[in-house]
């Protein structure tokens, strides 16, 4: 195991949350750091004899649930899932999430909202009183991205939301590309007072594809330190 305490909680997070798959299950598995623990401890299930398929949020998820041995299938062949198990940049008491940090929000939440339930994992640093301390990803397409950059920005003051709104660069230095070929606006406004009437707003603006606030999706977060780890809500 890592030797960073952090990375030490994620793994706990991400056992606890293995608990809740049974034999069967069609699973969403999700993107990011704490992700792959979850996705690296099923594929040891798999491998001692355990009977799911996965739906991954993204190509890397793919590739590694491949590596692994993790039965795959699509959303087009299995457009109901059991659970999905995922990270996030942040989550509110009402478990509000920000998502999106490793630009894969919008298959993330495709399969959240296909799954019967969502359980995230995270650890004890993403818990925030207020949404927005992480910056908000919004998925944008490219053509007209000035444009569709300046009416999120004219909006979002509507909802008590300043600050930056900046082109996410890849690791190239060129602007990032998702995997449905779109470019992200981190929009950083600090804290948001109504997250529920900004997220509305914004993905009534055309040219926005989505945005990272996933609100009403998730049933538990299972928050984990190195003392253990805490439920909140209900996983079912």
């Amino acid at each position: 195991m890592s030797a960073d305490p952090a990375d030490q909680a994620k793994r706990l997070a991400a056992a606890r949350a293995l608990e809740l798959v049974g034999p069967g299950m069609k699973l969403g598995l999700g993107t990011g750091s704490t992700a792959k623990h979850f996705v690296d401890l099923l594929g040891i299930r798999v491998r001692d004899g355990l009977k799911v398929v996965g739906v991954p949020t993204s190509e890397a998820t793919r590739a590694q649930a491949e590596s692994l041995g993790i039965p795959l299938t699509t959303l087009e062949e299995t457009p109901e899932l059991d659970l999905t198990i995922d990270g996030a940049d942040e989550f509110d008491p009402q478990l509000r999430l920000i998502k999106g940090g490793g630009g894969a929000l919008l298959r993330e939440k495709i399969v959240a909202s296909a799954s019967k339930r969502m359980v995230v994992i995270t650890d004890n640093s993403k818990r925030v009183a207020t949404l927005g301390r992480f910056p908000l990803p919004v998925e944008v397409v490219r053509f007209g991205l000035e444009a569709t950059r300046r009416r999120i920005i004219r909006d979002a003051v509507r909802y008590g939301c300043e600050g930056e709104v900046v082109l996410r660069p890849g690791k190239d230095g060129r602007p990032f590309v998702t995997d449905e070929g779109h470019h992200i606006l981190d929009c950083r406004f600090g804290q948001l007072p109504d997250p529920d009437g900004l997220a509305s707003a914004l993905v009534a603006i055309p040219g926005v594809v989505e945005h990272g606030l996933f609100i009403g999706l998730a049933c538990a977060v299972f928050v984990a330190d190195l003392s253990g780890v805490v439920v909140e809500g209900n996983p079912g």
